[in-house]
């Protein structure tokens, strides 16, 4: 394992690697790791030859202070958990400066309106700093195949969006969503769940599949959509901050049963935002 914190020394080893014919897989994280991160780096290891892995909480994410305060990490046991997953992996843990330089001209990205919908919606600003931080890491890794997982699947069409238009040389693999036994989607977040909220948590993904069931057995989106409010929030732990059915192509909101239809919701536990989403 080798651990660089600034650009020249990264683009320095990766060019090292390219030269000798070795592909590159790109796994950025906000570190927290668990086994949804490693499901990603452990399928860039099956496809490429060196593994880069980055762990940096991008504060331009985040619309609400706290949250990013509170945002867990734990650099020494996500070094732990990365060691000997791969033939070859770099750990990047760049600081803030050096992910946006002083008096650096802020960009505005074209989103295509996928950032005007659920998570950008109740978070305003949200996406345009996803696009940030990952058009700057694209930049700096350059050619490579780059892995996200689906559970943030908004967040993976932006991705492919900025991908398309500015970074042509990079392939995007999306990721099914891990989850652990009982159902809950893997996240860095639910290490701060309290226990009660722990143990209701599973509910999120147990109304998402009855959703998806009623739906087709022919019942209304509308029924459903009030069924999965009314049955999370019985938990005294949970409310429903939106729950969407989305066209998963271009995340227009529909209110029937379609081909391409996913299912997206957000759940609070607490102060908590807790994310899924599920194929119709």
């Amino acid at each position: 394992m080798t651990i660089v914190t600034n650009k020249a020394e990264l683009q320095a080893k990766l060019n090292i690697h390219r030269e000798s014919g070795l592909t590159i897989g790109f796994v950025p994280t906000m570190g927290a790791l668990h086994d949804g991160h490693m499901a990603l780096v452990r399928m860039a290891n099956r496809q490429c030859d060196v593994v880069l892995v980055s762990i940096f909480v991008n504060p331009t994410q985040f619309n609400n202070p706290h949250d990013l305060s509170n945002y867990p990490r734990q650099i020494d046991a996500d070094i732990a958990l990365l060691s000997g997953n791969a033939s070859e992996v770099i750990v990047f843990l760049p600081e803030v400066e050096e992910m946006y330089p002083p008096n650096e001209q802020v960009i505005q990205y074209d989103l295509n309106g996928f950032d005007l919908v659920m998570e950008g919606e109740k978070r305003p600003g949200h996406f345009q700093g996803v696009a940030a931080v990952v058009d700057r890491f694209f930049k700096m890794v350059g050619p490579c195949k780059a892995y996200f997982g689906e559970k943030d699947f908004q967040q993976l069409t932006i991705i492919r969006h900025i991908a398309q238009l500015y970074h042509s040389e990079i392939s995007i693999v999306g990721v099914t969503t891990r989850r652990e036994a009982d159902g809950l989607a893997m996240s860095s977040r639910n290490m701060l769940l309290t226990p009660e909220q722990r143990n209701d948590a599973p509910v999120i993904y147990e109304s998402l599949l009855r959703f998806v069931r009623n739906v087709h057995a022919g019942a209304s989106v509308r029924d459903c959509k009030n069924a999965f409010i009314e049955t999370v929030e019985q938990r005294r732990t949970m409310s429903v901050g939106y729950i969407e059915l989305a066209d998963e192509t271009d995340l227009s909101l529909v209110n029937h049963p379609i081909d391409t239809g996913r299912l997206f919701t957000a759940v609070y536990a607490g102060n908590v935002r807790l994310i899924d989403n599920v194929a119709l």
